[in-house]
Order: structure tokens, then C-alpha cells, then sequence
């Protein structure tokens, strides 16, 4: 079986709720399955209290082995500003012996992301959390405009990834076009991880 992991950061649920459809679509292919995890907020203060070893509900927390040991990766964050969140930031800043082994290179990887706005920054957040992925040598997957709904949605999608707008809306309620997108893309990376999982073992053989 082909692992892909899904590493988000989110506090409004509207990011985490695209994971949970990014998990639907790698499960959907066969050969595949997903683990769900997320990464601990930072403190921005020193008068802000660490965050505790465990979340209190929801996905784990993402370990450096677990990214080491996943035949795949998507990322999701929401937009700060433009660019990715900082809890997600702060856990790819720690990959750095991963980077120094060359642990993550040759693996696929996508991104997913969630706004407020329309035009919020969402394809510069999915590019700056490519960039990494770059640097570790993974190959990056996208959704290609083949993808029905990246046609005809109104509100979510990208070529660069996945992505959802809240319009301001406080509950994460993700659209059919935003859902087929999320799940798209994680039977994208997912069909690679298993195809080259394949040819991994062939040459194994």
C-alpha cells in the first residue's frame, strides 16, 4: 500500500474539512490510503502558552517520521497574508535533516488552501508551500483543466491545488466543485504514489 500523508494547519475548519476531502480522494484509489494529520500552533509571545504534546481533538499532530516513511504528501494551510500559515511554516522549517538525506525527494506532493476572499492570496499561499517541496526534490502535482469543475467553479479551485472561499463565512461549508477538486487532487498524488510504488518494487524484484 502507497502512504500519503496529509499535513494541515487550520483554525476556522474550513482547511481541515478540504483534508478530509483530500483523504476521500486518495482513498478512492486502490493500492492507497491516507493518514490524516495536522501540526501544533505556534506562540507568537512568550506569554502565550505552548502548545500541548497532543491535540485535544481532531487529527494527530505530524511527525518528521511519518513525512519520512509517506510514499506522498499534501499540504494545506489557509492564508496569512499571501503565504502560509505559521504553525506550517515552523513544521517545514524543522525538515531540514529530511532535506539533508534526500528522504522526501522523487515523491509526489500537491497543496490545498482557503480563503476568505476571492482574491486572497490562494495561488501565491499553494505556491509558497511548493517551494519546499521543490527544494526536497518531490514532484509536485496540480489539477489540470480537464477537471471539470476547475471549469466551472465560482468560488474554490486552482490549477496550482486545491481551495475553498468562505466569503466570510464562519462555517466551513465547501461547494460540489471545491469537494471534486479537493478530492481530485488527492486521487492525483494518490495514483501516482502507487504507480511509482510499482515500478519502485519491480526494480526491487
Amino acid at each position: 500500500m502507497a502512504e500519503v500523508l496529509v499535513v494541515y494547519y487550520s483554525r476556522g475548519g474550513a482547511t481541515a474539512e478540504l483534508a478530509r476531502q483530500v483523504c476521500r480522494g486518495i482513498e478512492a484509489v486502490s493500492g492507497a490510503r491516507a493518514r490524516l494529520r495536522t501540526v501544533p500552533p505556534v506562540a507568537a509571545t512568550s506569554e502565550e502558552v505552548a502548545p500541548q504534546p497532543v491535540p485535544t481533538s481532531g487529527a494527530p499532530y505530524a511527525t518528521l517520521e511519518e513525512l519520512k516513511n509517506a510514499d506522498a504528501l499534501l499540504l494545506g494551510s489557509p492564508t496569512r497574508f499571501g503565504n502560509m500559515a505559521a504553525p506550517l511554516k515552523h513544521f517545514l522549517d524543522n525538515t531540514a535533516p529530511l532535506w539533508l538525506s534526500g528522504a522526501l525527494a522523487g515523491k509526489p506532493a500537491g497543496v490545498f488552501t482557503s480563503t476568505q476572499t476571492m482574491h486572497g492570496g490562494q495561488e501565491t499561499t499553494l505556491v509558497s508551500m511548493m517551494l519546499p517541496l521543490l527544494h526536497h526534490g518531490m514532484y509536485l502535482v496540480g489539477l489540470p483543466y480537464t477537471e471539470r469543475a476547475l471549469n466551472e467553479t465560482v468560488r474554490g479551485g486552482s490549477p496550482y491545488g486545491a481551495s475553498h472561499v468562505s466569503g466570510g463565512s464562519t462555517h466551513a461549508v465547501l461547494s460540489e466543485d471545491e469537494k471534486s477538486l479537493a478530492q481530485a487532487l488527492g486521487r492525483r498524488v494518490a495514483t501516482l504514489a502507487v504507480q511509482l510504488e510499482s515500478v519502485a518494487a519491480r526494480v526491487r524484484d
